[in-house]
């Protein structure tokens, strides 16, 4: 059977992967499953400066945490996929929260919420880093910029937007009244993700900036196409070479057109976004970590600084440098079947049938042609290459524990 005749089959008797918490942001894929179509219910959704835009270029909007983002164009889900991985797709993201962090503390104020050594980056540099809470639990996942421009640049998830921006709003204020100098401000600009092994080569044409001096997670302001003050921001959530790219709201539109002039470039939506992201092994807030889960349990310890831990100075660093020593009770795994597809909340069953664990996020591969998941189980089930069962539709399918990424990551490096 054709790869696309497999992936066709099981899409759409799996709902076509449309499923999931609205987060991050990174940024999945939202339910679609109760909803109502795009003639009902959309009016009272936000919408971001591309909204036009999509309706124009045939997206189909749907409801995802509160915004009318396009879940697919006029090509299907599978063929946005592959051409992502193949070539260069372009994503509206600009529902994510975008904020400014200025003053002479600013650092400290960032390492009051997060897990990050924000103190380490170098001029232009960026991590993905964690708010935590006080019991060790992910209140939400970002990526923050040291820029060369004497501010911190921070970009966190659309569902968890009125959350970050009340704790960032609370901790300035609090320090303010300490004395501190610190400022947090809202960015009204657009978000465009352009990601995919062609990405370098379109995005040279349009920038006087050498792209190859731009390795993964730094940054830069240039113009893009004729459009001056961009932020270039050499990231993504697809697991390939890619940036996004903070644009101004009243020019977002022109930037996204003269992007498109390219015919490698397509336009590619929430449902590739959910799947390209599973396969890079990217983690979804609100499906694969939330305030109960841990960076330990969830495999992002890599992310707590080194010399924060020594500090212990972040929001439930006892609780999480402790668990980091004694080893947590349940892990964040990667799991690939065949057979039915597996999905959300689905359980994970051990070698004698018991309940071990449960499916965090699930979808088809296309390009493995594959069922993969992620999920939690019991610690002691963790181990790679061990033979786990998932029950799907009350029926046991076979399930190995696998090591992700699921597909090779392609994040550009200057050697």
């Amino acid at each position: 059977m054709s790869s696309g005749r497999w992936m066709a089959g099981r899409m759409l008797r799996a709902g076509a992967a449309v499923r999931g918490v609205p987060p991050r942001l990174g940024i999945g894929v939202p339910t679609l499953r109760g909803k109502r179509g795009y003639a009902a219910g959309q009016d009272s959704l936000k919408r971001t400066p591309l909204y036009d835009f999509h309706r124009h270029h045939g997206g189909k909007m749907v409801d995802f945490a509160g915004w009318s983002l396009p879940v697919q164009y006029t090509r299907s889900h599978l063929e946005s996929h592959l051409h992502t991985r193949q070539q260069c797709s372009l994503f509206d993201v600009s529902h994510m929260l975008q904020t400014k962090v200025f003053g002479r503390e600013r650092v400290k104020f960032l390492e009051s919420l997060v897990v990050g050594d924000i103190a380490e980056l170098k001029p232009d540099q960026g991590t993905l880093s964690l708010f935590t809470n006080e019991k060790g639990g992910i209140l939400d996942d970002l990526i923050a910029t040291s820029t060369s421009e004497q501010h911190l640049y921070v970009v966190s998830n659309a569902g968890c937007r009125d959350k970050d921006l009340a704790l960032m709003q609370d901790k300035a204020k609090e320090m303010k009244a300490a004395g501190y100098d610190v400022d947090v401000e809202v960015s009204e600009n657009a978000l465009l993700a352009l990601q995919g092994p062609a990405m370098a080569r379109v995005l040279q044409a349009g920038v006087s900036d050498s792209l190859a001096k731009l390795p993964f997670m730094s940054s830069a302001v240039m113009g893009v196409f004729g459009v001056q003050g961009c932020r270039v921001t050499r990231c993504g959530y697809t697991g390939e070479d890619g940036v996004e790219i903070s644009v101004p709201a009243s020019q977002a539109v022109e930037l996204a057109e003269n992007l498109l002039k390219d015919p490698t470039v397509w336009l590619a939506g929430l449902a590739a976004r959910d799947s390209l992201r599973l396969e890079a092994g990217l983690c979804l807030y609100g499906n694969d970590i939330e305030e109960s889960t841990t960076p330990v349990e969830a495999s992002l310890t890599w992310t707590l600084g080194k010399r924060r831990r020594i500090a212990m100075d972040f929001p439930g660093a006892q609780i999480i440098v402790a668990q980091i020593k004694e080893k947590p009770k349940r892990k964040r795994i990667g799991l690939i079947s065949t057979g039915p597809p597996i999905r959300q909340h689905m359980p994970v069953l051990g070698p004698e049938g018991k309940i071990i664990g449960e499916v965090t996020s699930g979808c088809p591969s296309p390009c493995l042609q594959k069922n993969i998941a992620m999920g939690y189980v019991e610690s002691e089930h963790s181990k790679l290459n061990t033979d786990l069962m998932v029950e799907v539709r009350k029926k046991s399918c076979p399930a190995l524990v696998t090591k992700m990424p699921f597909v090779p990551t392609h994040y550009y490096t200057v050697k």
